[in-house]
């Protein structure tokens, strides 16, 4: 597998400084591998993080109405305490943090460590766990749901409360919100492969596909042959509907690419997936296609849905100026 990289220990180092020169607004934090802004604002900190390998995420939602920083672990694994610890410390301006943080049983330990001696030192924290995942109710990562790309608009929704100036307790409590009405089901067409590895951490037939994949190649909900997207849409939407039924509400869409797929093809599932919603009775308010939370170059997708009242449409249509998102 052909990469382009220089040694594979030194690519979350050496992607995090590209990104610092790419970004004038950003600052690199050197060992700690840390992304934040360099000017924070007067008002409260979020950070996230998580292991490297699901670019733009985190990193590239550190900016205006988004993150204040997010912290960076090796490729699929958690961010140490101590890097999370620096990150809480460069986001806090006075009224506090928010850590928005991924299911997964190494990120929720070391974060919760971190927080811990965050308040040691005096520093006001409130933490989210994201789990939008509906593909299992358990995985060998996580307990419970793991967080995927629903993800993205936790760090959306509660980065425009903390720019309007909403306190700690206030955009922990958004953020919570999204948490509770949102849900993701995706699933993978081919592996990836971990810098140094150098072969797949998976296999899939040529024809076979695997349904409910997570982002670190976690199993999913069983393998089937390739699908129509049509029949993509319908499969994803009817279990994220399962689990939560969105009729008659308004929605927040994401087609989120795993890192290998071309826009061409999320672009037609977006078509299918809007036409399959607008059948179920459900109305989309606004949608995001792209790659926002990907598996290296997996190729695949996950399809989110997030339900709105007034509050969160304000939070999704407020300005945001970060690498990977900006209205």
């Amino acid at each position: 597998m052909k990469k382009i990289i220089n040694k594979p220990e030194n690519v979350v180092t050496e992607m995090l400084q590209g990104m610092a020169k790419a970004y004038p607004k950003l600052c690199y934090t050197p060992e700690v591998e840390v992304i934040s802004r360099k000017e924070m604002g007067d008002q409260v900190g979020i950070v996230s993080g998580g292991g490297s390998g699901h670019e733009p995420a985190h990193a590239g939602y550190v900016g205006e109405g988004m993150l204040s920083a997010a912290v960076a672990g090796n490729v699929f694994a958690s961010p140490s305490p101590d890097r999370v610890l620096k990150g809480i410390q460069l986001a806090d301006t006075g009224k506090g943090v928010l850590l928005v943080i991924k299911n997964y049983s190494g990120d929720v330990m070391n974060f919760s460590m971190a927080q811990e001696l965050a308040e040691m030192e005096g520093i006001s924290v409130r933490s989210v766990v994201v789990k939008d995942d509906v593909a299992v109710p358990d995985s060998t990562f996580s307990t419970g749901r793991r967080g995927i790309a629903g993800t993205v608009f936790v760090h959306k929704c509660a980065g425009a409360k903390a720019a309007a100036g909403g306190s700690l307790d206030e955009v922990a409590d958004v953020a919570q919100k999204v948490i509770d009405n949102v849900r993701s089901m995706g699933m993978a067409m081919s592996p990836c492969v971990l810098p140094g590895v150098g072969k797949p951490g998976f296999t899939l037939e040529e024809n076979e596909v695997e349904i409910g994949m997570g982002i670190h190649g976690e199993p999913g909900v069983s393998k089937t042959e390739m699908k129509t997207s049509q029949e993509i849409a319908q499969l994803l939407v009817s279990k994220i509907m399962e689990d939560y039924d969105y009729t008659d509400s308004e929605v927040a869409l994401m087609i989120n690419g795993l890192g290998g797929t071309p826009l061409m093809e999320l672009y037609i599932l977006e078509n299918d997936v809007c036409n399959y919603l607008e059948q179920l009775g459900v109305r989309v308010y606004r949608s995001y296609v792209g790659n926002y939370m990907t598996s290296i170059e997996m190729a695949g997708c996950s399809v989110s849905l997030l339900k709105l009242d007034g509050e969160l449409k304000q939070l999704l249509d407020a300005p945001c100026d970060t690498p990977a998102l900006r209205q």
